[in-house]
């Protein structure tokens, strides 16, 4: 009996053992996935303001670029199917900072295998513009508004699940008096801010 009982506890135990070593695995396949969605870039984001800093009191533009990898797209901010997930620019307002305007690219027209109809969407790269508000009685610093640029990114047969990726958008605040010099107006001849 004793004997009997041994076996059935190593029968339990290789079975649990067996149960432990799946979950890991599954476990460790689907942090591959999501590691591996990430660790590609499918979209990546950088930020860049229209001057090297600003003054209190003064509206502030900032483009946020994305680069789309090659073999995706993301969909327009006004997709052209209402279940389709939008690209969406959200900025977390601060004291010192608000926002008032986020300007969408628009999308191009493109006709693929899942779809009956042309669908609206950014392929290799889509610019984002935000207009920002620095608030009057600003001190002279640096001051950081956190977003995050959400999107879903599919290819010609499937769509990975929504992401976002994280923003930091910092302002140099300088006084009255210093000149402003304009950067990156590769970038801002071609947002549409009025």
């Amino acid at each position: 009996m004793r004997t009997q009982s041994l076996v059935d506890d190593q029968g339990g135990l290789s079975a649990r053992l067996s149960l432990i070593l799946t979950a890991f695995i599954l476990a460790w396949l689907a942090g591959g996935i999501c590691l591996g969605q990430g660790s590609t870039g499918v979209v990546e984001a950088r930020v860049v303001t229209v001057t090297e800093a600003a003054h209190p009191g003064t509206r502030v533009k900032v483009a946020v670029v994305a680069e789309i990898a090659p073999g995706f797209h993301i969909n327009d901010h006004k997709p052209t199917l209402d279940y389709l997930i939008p690209t969406e620019l959200k900025l977390e307002p601060t004291r010192e900072l608000s926002v008032e305007k986020v300007v969408y690219p628009k999308g191009e027209l493109k006709k693929f295998e899942f779809s009956d109809q042309g669908l609206s969407v950014y392929q290799d790269k889509a610019v984002v513009g935000a207009l920002l508000k620095l608030a009057a009685g600003v001190p002279p610093g640096e001051y950081t508004i956190k977003g995050k640029l959400a999107y879903q990114a599919c290819n010609e047969h499937a769509c990975l699940p929504p992401t976002s990726v994280p923003l930091s958008i910092t302002v140099k605040v300088v006084p009255r008096g210093v000149t402003l010099k304009r950067v990156h107006t590769d970038v801002f001849d071609k947002i549409q801010f009025d």
